[in-house]
């Protein structure tokens, strides 16, 4: 799906709902967080290492049916599968603003 970025100060007031129905052990490339990166703002991408390496990294294991809330712009990554699996999630990004210039959020 062809998609654009919205402006940092919109992205700052989203969150993210990933409902897993699959489990992804750590050998199936769990997401990987920077906790507390989405407090930081944007970050260039020259800036990521060492922002992660400020933050740490932790693993995002999860078992199916489990779900999770986080804010959309925290730093965030996986790896290749060591022994992929099948790892499928719903996700779905929340805004309570409208986009700007007239552009309108596309989705259920």
């Amino acid at each position: 799906m062809v998609h654009v970025e919205p402006p940092f100060d919109l992205l700052e007031r989203m969150v993210t709902v990933r409902v897993h129905l699959d489990a992804v052990p750590v050998t199936n490339a769990p997401l990987l967080i920077a906790p507390g990166s989405h407090q930081r703002g944007r970050t260039p991408t020259a800036e990521i290492p060492d922002v992660v390496r400020q933050c740490g990294v932790v693993s995002c294991l999860a078992d199916a049916g489990d779900i999770w809330l986080y804010a959309t712009p925290i730093l965030h990554a996986s790896e290749a599968a060591s022994e992929p699996r099948h790892r499928r999630v719903l996700q779905v990004d929340y805004a309570a603003d409208k986009l700007p210039g007239g552009l309108e959020w596309l989705g259920v």
